[in-house]
């Protein structure tokens, strides 16, 4: 299979969590003997802050869109799969590209379903949904499942809808050895965001002032100067994918919080969540619906609604958290890992490829 991506990035994972989840796809691919290939716009903030990361398919960074358009549509001429992302700059110009490919599967996969649905309930524009919508594609995957699947069919016109959730790389995210410059108590990583602020206040800000002999940690990018850090919370400044496995190894807790448009749709976990569980860490999440989906919550993981039950999960034993650590990880790595999801990837590519849902003509566009 020859399988064709326009996304946001692969090449760098500052700020964003979609180069992560296409790396562990792309080594999925690999182990199948695929072929994929991955179009990126050359962008100044991720070109300044590119990781190294092993690299399982082809990455082509452009910088003008007309002045490759042609050897885009060469590299789709016997392509099996196309797919475009959420958040690709040029989306709404390779929509256009592949739907009209002569043979492979047209595939929209949006990363960030409930962002999407939210801006433009907005009436805000967005860089990947044109004109027509999602009506034109074959297939369209949402890493949100769910009420949402219903209005990518009812508001952007799908035809074909499945989620395709997030997913982890046994072989990049694993358990290691503790690193001493991340040991901690308690962590948090990822990237900052003013609708998970509030929550981190709650559950980690505040657990670090009440608990002042523990240590807390954050990792991420794009954290304010005025942040309300305390003096036993240390910040590492955008922290590798290569170094995320010793980071949560070294965490007796992790924090998993969710971004404020995928908790009240729900059913929208995080890649860090699969990323903790694999590396055995017990996490520490905040609630939405779906979670039970994923991971069992008190057995797989400690789900607070409280700032009291933070503090509670902080004072488990060391052998209850170890216990739901490594049941996180039994769970994740039988559930949710990057082959897994290739492998249903394919069944949905399948099935739009054998029965394919009727086109809809808009008269007004006809």
């Amino acid at each position: 299979m020859k399988i064709v991506v326009f996304g946001l990035t692969i090449s760098s994972s500052w700020g964003n969590g979609h180069a992560t989840l296409w790396r562990g796809f792309a080594h999925a691919c690999a182990e199948r003997g695929y072929r994929f290939i991955f179009f990126e716009r050359d962008t100044p903030y991720y070109a300044m802050n590119r990781d190294p990361y092993p690299q399982y398919g082809e990455t082509i960074l452009y910088n003008d869109w007309e002045r490759i358009r042609n050897e885009m549509a060469r590299t789709l001429a016997d392509a099996d799969v196309a797919i475009v992302s959420s958040y690709c700059p040029d989306g709404i110009a390779a929509s256009a590209l592949v739907c009209d490919s002569p043979r492979a599967v047209s595939v929209f996969y949006d990363l960030d379903t409930p962002v999407t649905l939210a801006k433009l309930a907005r009436g805000e524009e967005t860089t990947y949904i044109g004109p027509r919508k999602l009506a034109d594609f074959d297939l369209v995957l949402s890493f949100t499942g769910g009420p949402v699947l219903d209005a990518l069919r009812d508001q952007l016109g799908a035809r074909r809808v499945a989620p395709l959730y997030g997913h982890v790389d046994p072989d990049q995210h694993y358990r290691t050895a503790p690193k001493p410059q991340y040991t901690n108590d308690f962590s948090y990583l990822g990237t900052y965001a003013a609708d998970r602020q509030n929550a981190l206040n709650r559950f980690f800000v505040e657990a670090a002032r009440l608990r002042p002999q523990s240590k807390f940690m954050i990792a991420g990018a794009q954290y304010p100067l005025d942040f309300p850090w305390a003096d036993n919370i240390y910040f590492v400044r955008h922290l590798p994918p290569s170094e995320h496995s010793a980071f949560f190894s070294s965490s007796g807790l992790t924090l998993n919080i969710t971004r404020a448009d995928m908790a009240a749709n729900g059913w929208c976990p995080s890649g860090r969540l699969f990323e903790a569980a694999a590396c055995a860490t017990p996490i520490v999440s905040d609630w939405f619906d779906g979670l039970d989906h994923f991971l069992a919550a008190g057995s797989e993981t400690l789900v607070v609604r409280t700032p009291d039950q933070a503090l509670a999960a902080l004072d488990l034993d060391e052998g209850a958290k170890q216990r739901i650590g490594r049941a996180a990880r039994d769970r994740i790595l039988a559930e949710h890992t990057s082959t897994i999801r290739l492998t249903e990837f394919e069944r949905h590519v399948g099935a739009a490829r054998t029965a394919p849902a009727p086109r809809f003509v808009d008269a007004e566009s006809a």
